[in-house]
């Protein structure tokens, strides 16, 4: 495999890869699957927002006052790329309950793999915001490439992109859009398939977490 980019980081963490082979297995039920989906994002998040900018205040603990350590600036910004991103945005979600979040709706055209927009709803003020974009497959990255184009023309200039598995083609992808924007995955996987799908992957996210097939 060449050389990846630079802006890619794959969470090596034991509980990830564990947590992701369960994932993988084609006889893993939708009520696992979908849990574990929640947990992987938990571990996931804690990764990519390891250097959030941060200030103190003053508090008083039982014993005396001190300057304890908080999160500074405005609160984050989740962006779900329906419909396979709303798994991973629970799971963020409980980690950081008091993000502001919104929803990129696109579909993938499977005759020309190209995406197609039907819905778009962030939040106000992204330009002063860390904004993480979630979606489980980096695999063409032709959509994620498209839902940060979007973010961007709305304002946001701190982005980051968060997905379960990624596809070199995808990574690349999202590289030469937007250098700037980081990549943060659970796993690099081989290839992807003439249908666009990641092998070995784990099938069709969406599909497999709401149990519409």
């Amino acid at each position: 495999m060449t050389e990846m980019p630079a802006t890619l980081r794959i969470v090596e963490h034991p509980l990830v890869q564990h947590k992701l082979t369960l994932m993988r297995e084609k006889d893993t039920s939708t009520a696992v699957f979908r849990q574990l989906l929640r947990e992987i994002s938990q571990l996931l998040a804690y990764e990519i927002t390891a250097d959030l900018p941060m200030t103190t205040k003053r508090i008083e603990t039982p014993i005396q006052q001190m300057d304890a350590p908080v999160l500074a600036g405005k609160k984050l910004a989740l962006i779900s790329i329906l419909r396979a991103g709303n798994g991973l945005l629970d799971g963020v979600l409980e980690l950081v309950p008091s993000a502001r979040v919104g929803f990129v709706g696109l579909y993938r055209d499977e005759e020309t793999l190209e995406p197609v927009e039907y819905y778009f709803k962030v939040p106000e003020g992204l330009a002063d915001r860390m904004t993480i974009a979630v979606d489980p497959m980096l695999a063409t990255g032709n959509s994620s490439v498209a839902a940060i184009d979007m973010l961007k023309k709305a304002g946001a200039t701190n982005v980051r992109f968060l997905c379960l598995l990624a596809a070199p083609e995808g990574v690349r992808r999202m590289a030469e859009a937007h250098p700037d924007v980081p990549v943060v995955t659970a796993a690099l996987d081989e290839r992807l398939n003439e249908k666009g799908y990641i092998v070995p992957g784990l099938g069709d996210a969406g599909d497999r977490m709401f149990g519409t097939k």
